[in-house]
C-alpha cells in the first residue's frame, strides 16, 4: 500500500465500490470493516448471495488489499435455530441419490454422530456442522460435482446464512468453465421451482451467463440464485426473459 494511502482511504474505497453496485448499495454493512497490513476484514449481513459474492469481488479489487477475511453472511429466508438448520441440511444430504454411497456424519452439541456408514467408505464422506446459521461441510468426495451439489443443497435450506464448503476432492481433478456450466445445469434441474429446459447456461472465466424464457420473475430470480450458489462461480449475468407463455 503506498505510504500516502491510509487504512481509512482503503475502507472508504471499499464502501464507494459497494455503493456503486446496485445489488449491494445502501444495504451493505458499512460499519463492519477493518483494514490492517493489507488484510481487509469484512463482517456483517448481506441481503442475498449475489450481494455477498459481489462485495467480496469488489473489495478484492481495491488497491492496497492483498487479503480478505470473509465474515459476511446472508440474510436467511427464515430465521431458524442451528439444530433446525442442521436437521434440514442433513435430510437434504441423506435424500440426495448422488450421495447414497457416501458416509455421512454431523457434529451436534460438540460431538460427532454417524448418520450413515456405507460398507464401502472408499466413495467418500461428508461431515456437517452448523454454527449461528453458518453451514460447514467437511470431508472427501469423489468429484467436483459432488462438492458443488452438496453446497447448493446446503444453500437451499431456509435458515442458511452462509456455506463454508471445505469438501476435498479425491482424486484431484482440474476445474474449468465446462465443469461450472455442468454444475449450474445440475442445480437448475434439481430445483423443483425452475424449468431447467427453458434456461441456457454458459460460462467464461467463471462468469456464468443465463439466457432463455421463463413464465415469471420469481422463476427468473430463482434460476439466478441457483447459479450464484454454485461453488467457484464469480459472477452471474442474468439475461433470462420473462414471458407468461413460456410455461411449457
Amino acid at each position: 500500500m503506498p505510504s500516502t494511502q491510509t487504512a481509512q482511504d482503503v475502507l472508504n474505497a471499499v464502501r464507494r465500490a459497494w455503493r456503486s453496485e446496485p445489488r449491494i448499495g445502501p444495504k451493505a454493512p458499512h460499519g463492519n470493516l477493518e483494514f490492517d497490513a493489507g488484510t481487509l476484514t469484512l463482517e456483517g449481513e448481506m441481503p442475498d448471495i449475489a450481494a455477498k459474492k459481489l462485495a467480496l469481488e469488489l473489495a478484492a479489487a481495491v488497491p492496497g488489499v492483498t487479503g480478505i477475511i470473509d465474515r459476511l453472511h446472508v440474510a436467511p429466508a427464515e430465521r431458524l435455530e442451528d439444530g433446525e438448520v442442521r436437521d434440514l441440511v442433513r435430510r437434504a444430504l441423506e435424500q440426495e441419490p448422488a450421495f447414497a454411497e457416501l458416509a455421512l456424519s454431523e457434529i451436534a452439541k460438540g460431538e460427532e454422530q454417524t448418520l450413515r456408514e456405507p460398507a464401502e467408505r472408499k466413495r467418500g464422506w461428508i461431515r456437517l456442522s452448523v454454527a449461528e446459521g453458518v453451514v460447514t461441510l467437511d470431508g472427501e468426495v469423489p468429484g467436483l460435482e459432488f462438492k458443488r451439489l452438496a453446497g447448493v443443497l446446503a444453500w437451499w435450506v431456509p435458515g442458511s446464512r452462509d456455506v463454508v464448503n471445505g469438501l476435498g476432492v479425491t482424486p484431484e481433478e482440474p476445474d474449468n468453465d465446462a465443469e461450472i456450466t455442468g454444475a449450474v445445469r445440475m442445480a437448475l434441474e434439481k430445483d423443483p421451482f425452475v424449468n431447467a429446459g427453458q434456461v441456457i447456461v454458459g460460462t467464461v472465466d467463471a462468469v456464468v451467463t443465463l439466457a432463455g424464457l421463463v413464465p415469471s420473475e420469481s422463476e427468473r430470480e430463482m434460476a439466478e440464485y441457483d447459479a450464484w450458489y454454485v461453488f467457484g462461480v464469480d459472477r452471474v449475468h442474468n439475461k433470462i426473459e420473462v414471458a407468461p407463455f413460456a410455461a411449457g
